[in-house]
């Protein structure tokens, strides 16, 4: 199984592909001068193989590149930023009490 993370500007959005096929995808624009993260969806025949949270670790290392703020709107990308604490920073300290964060350190 080849598991790959690619960026699609044109559908904005980042997809995940297994065997090149597109199994799940977060919706990804820019809010505010901040990248927004709305959705993250796998399609359930793929569940349960980490590739949810692949997808969002390489959606947060794009904002690092980047040096974009981001706006965990999901609650999976919230939840995920919960237990990877290290992408903390990612969020704008004013908004971390809106995705509930504000007690991670």
């Amino acid at each position: 199984m080849s598991v790959s993370v690619r960026e699609a500007p044109e559908r904005k959005r980042f997809e995940v592909l297994v065997d090149d096929q597109v199994v799940g995808f977060a919706v990804y624009h820019v809010e505010d001068g901040r990248g927004a993260i709305p959705h993250t969806e796998v399609d359930p025949a793929h569940g349960g193989r980490g590739l949810a949270s692949e997808l969002v670790h390489t959606v947060l290392e794009r904002a690092r590149q980047r040096e974009e703020l981001i706006l965990p709107y999901c609650p999976f990308v919230a939840a995920y930023i919960r237990k990877h604490s290290e992408y903390l920073d990612l969020v704008p300290i004013e908004e971390r009490d809106t995705f509930g964060l504000s007690a991670v350190s």
